[in-house]
């Protein structure tokens, strides 16, 4: 059994709808019992095209029995299934963005697959929800450029 956790984003049509898909459909990946999930952020594009769209972001954590790399292929799958084209321009606006963050406590450096994800200690939008759920990074967290970053104040599934 591996720990994981995810980032999760969309910038592209009903966007909370999208990231609730997105969960539904890892369901069968992650153990029972095991998922938690950060609040709901709205942030503005970072390092994507011009005009793209504002994205809705939270973290997930779980366990699982994939290995990272079958993990990985299970989230572009679900990337692709929930209309991410695999041609596109870079950071173009998409329906549906599924980062692994961290995997246990491994490094993994592969062609396909980085953990941990190298960007995420540089951007409040993974950050801010990533401390939610794993208080380690809450010092990261308040150390962040939070400018763009709104915390919504409903939840992405509601009990």
């Amino acid at each position: 059994m591996s720990s994981v956790v995810l980032s999760i984003g969309s910038n592209l049509g009903d966007r909370a709808q999208n990231l609730r898909d997105a969960v539904v459909r890892l369901e069968s990946v992650i153990l029972p019992g095991s998922l938690r999930v950060s609040g709901l952020y709205e942030t503005e594009p970072v390092d994507c095209p011009p005009d793209s769209p504002s994205f809705l972001n939270a973290v997930i954590a779980f366990e699982t029995e994939l290995e990272a790399d079958t993990l990985l292929n299970e989230t572009q799958k679900i990337e692709r299934n929930l209309g991410r084209p695999l041609e596109r321009e870079k950071n173009a606006p998409r329906p549906v963005d599924l980062d692994i963050l961290l995997y246990d406590d491994l490094s993994i450096a592969t062609e396909r697959l980085t953990i941990p994800h190298p960007r995420m200690l540089d951007r409040a939008f993974v950050l801010c929800p990533l401390a939610e759920i794993r208080g380690e990074f809450a010092l990261s967290a308040k150390n962040s450029d939070q400018e763009g970053l709104l915390r919504l104040p409903d939840p992405l599934f509601s009990d």
